[in-house]
């Protein structure tokens, strides 16, 4: 995810509503390192 924080700041710039949350999935690898999979962003529209 660090690659990607450009595009995600401009991702979460160009949404209509409001964000309400950000949910990471997350799986542990080798020697517990952590690495997130994907995001699920939830947003309120209205």
């Amino acid at each position: 995810m660090t690659r990607d924080q450009d595009k995600l700041e401009r991702f979460l710039n160009s949404l209509d509503g409001e964000v309400v949350a950000i949910v990471p999935n997350i799986a542990i690898h080798f020697y517990w390192a952590h690495r997130v999979n994907f995001l699920l962003i939830f947003e309120k529209v209205g």
